[in-house]
């Protein structure tokens, strides 16, 4: 028995299995784990009984029994016994030089026609052969196992009916059965290796699963939180800009920042919230959609953004869009009309605004946003235009999840800035 891989789950025995055949496999399993771990010791209990054994047929008299010769002296009849069996403590290491070393010694046996029975303990490096080296090598191992005893059929008369057809038997069965093992033990480790294969693939799959899920959550709080404080802060600035001149509306804007904050406060909740699947009580509203353009609108307005809503086609024919895809363009116009507000002039110069159209075709959705810059009447090489950053880098990856495209850039009439999304719809992708 060669060293061999410890247990594992595919060999391990289920529950429904017999206590008997748990209790053997066990038993097993612990005896190849201390075999891997000790070969030296099985090699050597092997070779020490075998040997033991051919010493007792010498010194009982039993190969007198089978032997064709009787006359053959004693001490070579011992030197035989130790000659077939010592060997075996190299017979996984070097199975065919041991089977080597025993050819002439299986010469000299039927040859002088003492027959000792330990000669057939070359079936052991045989099957060593068999279990572990090429199997091109079986046809060289029964030629040096079946050649002495062929060449003394030639001195002996019945050597060949008896010892070789025995020989030739013993061969054939022990090559079988190391065949038979080997790919069981090939079968063994290729589930094993599987198993592993599977499970390492399943690892993987979680790690990028995990990372995609931490992408998504990172875009939608920088959407949500990156929105919501551009809004907040231009409500903030126009609020002390008429706070000494119009208290009623520095009011309002208070009143909008207020507002503003309590929805970005609800949808973090919401988002972390989802998070938490232990939280039965989580908040699961639906993702912005096409709906909530209005109120989107409607609040960068009140952040002293002018935003003008234009639309052609008609919505959800032939395809609408599905939930995932209505949640890209709401945050492709949340982003576009965040980054304006950011560098929108100060109340006391001419203000920014922004043009917002979609268009439906029976294939896709094109949504363009543009603004006019700083309306300083200056060109695009005089006032720089903000530069993409996480947020356009954010939404372009949304449109590619859906096989769209995204454009962002300057506008050099005017020096303004447009981002326009071309979204395939989902039975028309590109």
């Amino acid at each position: 028995m060669g060293p061999t891989p410890g247990p594992s789950p595919v060999s391990a025995p289920g529950p429904d299995t017999a206590p008997l055949t748990r209790a053997i496999r066990s038993a097993l399993d612990r005896l190849r784990t201390f075999d891997r771990r000790r070969p030296l010791v099985w090699d050597t209990a092997v070779t020490a009984f075998w040997t033991v054994a051919a010493v007792l047929d010498y010194t009982s008299g039993g190969w007198r029994t089978v032997a064709r010769d009787v006359t053959a002296p004693e001490s070579l009849v011992l030197l035989m016994s130790l000659c077939f069996s010592l060997p075996l403590l190299l017979r996984r290491r070097h199975p065919m030089a041991v089977l080597l070393l025993m050819a002439p010694v299986s010469l000299v046996n039927v040859w002088t026609g003492a027959v000792v029975q330990a000669a057939l303990l070359q079936l052991i490096p045989a099957f060593q052969i068999a279990l572990r080296l090429p199997l091109r090598r079986l046809g060289a191992a029964g030629l040096v196992l079946c050649a002495p005893v062929a060449a003394g059929a030639a001195r002996i008369p019945g050597i060949w009916d008896q010892q070789l057809v025995s020989y030739l038997w013993g061969f054939v069965f022990v090559a079988l059965l190391g065949i038979a093992v080997r790919t069981r033990r090939d079968y063994t480790e290729a589930l094993v290796e599987r198993a592993h294969r599977l499970e390492h693939e399943r690892d993987q799959q979680a790690r990028l699963a995990a990372a995609a899920e931490r992408t998504r959550i990172a875009r939608e709080m920088h959407d949500i939180i990156g929105h919501n404080l551009s809004v907040i802060t231009g409500l903030a600035d126009r609020g002390a800009y008429a706070a000494a001149k119009n208290p009623e509306r520095a009011a309002q804007a208070l009143e909008a920042i207020g507002t503003t904050s309590r929805q970005a406060l609800s949808e973090l909740r919401r988002l972390l919230g989802v998070l938490h699947d232990d939280h039965p009580d989580a908040d699961r509203a639906p993702q912005p959609t096409l709906d909530d353009l209005a109120p989107l609108i409607e609040r960068v307005r009140r952040a002293g953004l002018p935003v003008h809503l234009e639309t052609h086609g008609e919505p959800g024919r032939p395809t609408p869009l599905t939930p995932g895809r209505q949640l890209t363009v709401y945050r492709v116009v949340q982003e576009s009309l965040t980054n304006t507000l950011k560098h929108a002039s100060p109340p006391t110069e001419a203000p920014l605004s922004a043009t917002v159209t979609l268009t439906y075709t029976p294939t896709h959705l094109e949504a363009h946003i543009t603004d006019t810059g700083t309306g300083t009447g200056t060109d695009a090489q005089d006032t720089p235009a903000p530069t993409p950053a996480q947020g356009i880098m954010g939404v372009r990856e949304r449109a590619a999840l859906y096989n769209g495209t995204l454009e962002a850039g300057p506008l050099p009439a005017h020096g303004g800035w447009h981002i326009r999304l071309r979204l395939p719809l989902e039975d028309h992708p590109l």
